[in-house]
């Protein structure tokens, strides 16, 4: 199993990048629709038509979302964090991907750039 860390620095206030990551009308925005999602504590999610579920494991608004996430048939879920920090206007998100299957890790480091962060931080920077 392999960990993913990533930063990003985004030219957004911190409620516009935490509404990015669960409301569901902004996640499907950036592409990640269709979408089930809210910013509750055990709620199950769906995020491109369920193609990536799980449930959120700890929510505290515009600071931390913490998720077990599923992809195809895993048995077991991955450990997502996501944790939001202001900076001189900014924030910086940083995110931390637990118990990656190994086969998978770098196509899902690449995913977090090309289909989820990287288009987060394009739509609230325009």
């Amino acid at each position: 199993m392999r960990t993913i860390t990533k930063n990003y620095t985004i030219n957004a206030p911190i409620e516009k990048v935490w509404d990015a990551l669960v409301n569901p009308v902004t996640i499907d925005k950036w592409g990640g629709g269709p979408v089930k999602m809210e910013a509750t504590q055990n709620f199950k999610f769906e995020i491109w038509g369920g193609d990536i579920h799980g449930k959120n494991i700890k929510v505290e608004k515009n600071k931390i979302l913490k998720q077990d996430w599923y992809s195809g048939d895993w048995s077991k879920p991955s450990r997502l964090r996501f944790e939001l920090f202001e900076k001189d206007g900014k924030t910086i998100l940083h995110l931390l991907h637990e118990n990656v299957p190994d086969d998978e890790a770098k196509d899902i480091d690449k995913g977090w750039d090309d289909y989820y962060l990287g288009p987060i931080k394009d739509l609230l920077e325009k």
